[in-house]
This record gives structure tokens, sequence and C-alpha cells, in this order.
């Protein structure tokens, strides 16, 4: 079945798609993906801007299988074309191999082993935190009650991930000479640095949090601008910040929190640019129930569990929208997004052939 796997592995590889610029449309690796799909109904969907869906369906299944064909982009640093695979000893190399192509490639293996109901979703957006094909699927009722989504993985089933957040600040002075008395208090970019103390208090006191391994609250400070010139007050400052909840955070409390870290009156603008729930996904006091029925859906599939990660990915928008969800892929997230990204061909053979025991029951 490696073989199998490894020619599909290549040709997939051979297809741009990286994502920026996201220069994908419905022919292509789409074409490739259909062509080796014989049996199945296959629907390709446009949702622009190079987001695009597949979605093949053989028979009557209630179990979705997902995997993203986007990459990210490759940089100067790869030591061969990095849309060449190549097998090194007990590796296979190349752009996506790991980050997920090469569950992609499991998937058309193993369904060309198989004659079972089997359902695959391919999309190409979730390299930019763009998920409008997970959306518009989702957005429609197809009778599927369970979702495994493709992501590296070591082939463990994680049942638990944190949520992501990012946000923009906007925080208002008025500008004057900084030898005044009012610098202290009218100057926008003290009042970032006051909020950032506070927000930084706030997540040191969620350290006790815990939830299915994972423990406290992820918090960064990306960017900070704002100012003139070392005598003049600053009349504005702009922060984007980001933060990764437990699934037994309630993110909307979290952002009440943090606005109240600024002073009265100092934040002009408090925006989130970005969510992605927690998996598992919805009301906190659910989330042990919903992540204890997803161990259950993997035991029964025969999948060794892992533990809880702290990368986010789409399997939280399926939980999100009621299905029994976990991600499950074959690679270490170790090596995705590096030059000479690679994936074990160990992990490529037992994907594939985990797929196919599952799809032939």
């Amino acid at each position: 079945m490696l073989d199998a796997v490894l020619r599909h592995l290549d040709v997939l590889v051979s297809f741009d798609t990286r994502n920026p610029p996201r220069r994908i449309g419905t022919g292509g690796i789409f074409d490739y993906l259909r062509a080796q799909l014989p049996g199945f109904r296959c629907d390709v969907v446009d949702h622009g801007d190079g987001a695009v869906s597949l979605l093949a369906v053989r028979g009557t299944p209630t179990r979705v299988f997902n995997v993203h064909l986007d990459t990210v982009p490759s940089s100067d640093a790869w030591s061969a074309d990095p849309l060449r695979l190549r097998v090194v000893g007990e590796r296979a190399i190349g752009l996506g191999a790991c980050d997920i192509k090469g569950a992609a490639a499991g998937l058309l293996a193993a369904a060309n082993a198989t004659d079972g109901d089997a359902a695959f979703l391919f999309s190409s957006d979730e390299e930019a935190n763009d998920p409008r094909c997970i959306v518009a699927f989702l957005a429609e009722d197809r009778g599927f009650s369970e979702a495994i989504i493709a992501e590296p993985t070591r082939c463990e089933a994680v049942l638990a991930h944190r949520g992501i957040s990012s946000v923009l600040l906007k925080f208002r002075g008025e500008a004057g000479h900084a030898s005044g008395a009012n610098a202290l208090q009218a100057n926008a970019l003290h009042q970032a640095m006051r909020w950032g103390a506070n927000a930084l208090a706030l997540v040191e006191g969620e350290a006790h949090a815990r939830f299915g391994g994972l423990a406290g609250l992820r918090f960064n400070i990306g960017k900070v601008e704002g100012g003139i010139k070392a005598n003049v007050i600053a009349p504005s400052a702009e922060v984007r910040f980001g933060f990764r909840p437990l699934p037994s955070h309630d993110i909307d409390a979290l952002h009440a929190r943090f606005g109240s870290c600024a002073a009265p009156g100092a934040l002009e603008r408090y925006e989130e640019t970005f969510r992605g729930p927690s998996l598992p996904a919805g009301d906190p006091a659910d989330a042990e129930p919903r992540r204890q029925a997803a161990q259950a859906l993997a035991e029964r599939l025969g999948l060794a569990v892992g533990p809880a990660v702290d990368f986010w990915t789409e399997a939280s928008l399926f939980s999100q929208a009621g299905l029994t969800a976990f991600v499950y892929g074959p690679g270490d997230i170790a090596q995705a997004h590096t030059a000479d990204e690679w994936v074990a061909l160990e992990q490529l053979q037992r994907y594939a052939e985990s797929i196919t025991r599952i799809l032939g029951n």
C-alpha cells in the first residue's frame, strides 16, 4: 500500500497550492482527485479567491474525512525543488508532504482498496485562517454526524485543542509636549503599556486552569505601534495580541476581561479580527462530555488516542456544528512549515492502512 500512497503523493506535491498566494482553481489538483476516485459522486465548488472544495461521496456514509490541500509558502532555505517529492531513507520530502498532502494520498489509496461507504472533503483555504470551504460545507445538513480531520498527529487521535483569537486594540491619547505634567496619563503608549501589564497579570492568574492535559491560557502581544518622537506625547497607539483558550474557557468572558484591563476611556477600539473555537467546541460546560464522545469514536475505530495539542485545527468548526470530531493524520507537527518538510514512510503506511480498515468495516 505504501507504493500506492507514494505514487499519489508524488503527484499531489507537484501541484502548486501555496497559500498565499492561493492561486488555486477547480482544475489541476482537483482534476487529479476526481480521476482517482471512480465510483464517487464528486462535487467541486469554487468559493472565490482560490478557496475550492471537493466533496467526494460513495454510498451513504455518516462520517466524513477532511484534508486540506493548500500549503504554506516555500522559502529559499529548501535544499531542492519543494514541488518535487524526494524519498530519502525513511522520509518523504516535499512541500505539504507532512502538512497534509500525505493524508490526501492515503485517502486515495484507501478508497481504491475498498468499496464501502466513504466521504472525503478536500479543501484549499486552511493555511490563511479563511475557512470558507468548511463554513460552506457545514452550512448545509448533509447527513454526517462524525468528522475526522487530517493534520499531523503522528497517527494518534487528538480529541482536544486550544481555540484561537486575534485582537486589534486602538488607544487614544492627547498630543502635547512631553514636558507636560499630563504626559503620564495622556500618552496613548503609556495606556497601552498599562493595559499590557494588566493583561499579563490576568493570564498568569489562569495558570491553574486545566482541560484534557492542557494547562493555562496561552497569550502573546505580537505588535505595538504608536507615537511620533521622544518629546511628543503619543496621541494614538495600536496593539495586536492573541490568546489561545482551553475548551473549558468562555472566550467571550475572556474578551470582556481583556477589555477591562484598559483604564476607563483609554480604548478607542477593541476588535476581534479572527476567532477559531476550541476542540471540543460549544458550551464550555459540555466540553468534557463531547471529548468523551470523540474518545469513544476513536476507540471504536481502533485508533490510538494521543494527548491534547496547543495548535488550532478546523476540527473545531465541525465540532461547533454539532458533529463528533477529532484530529487524526500522519506526520509530526514539528516537521510542518519547515524547509525540507518531511513525513516518515512508516507514518504514511500506518495512516493508509488504518483508513483502509475503517472504510472496510
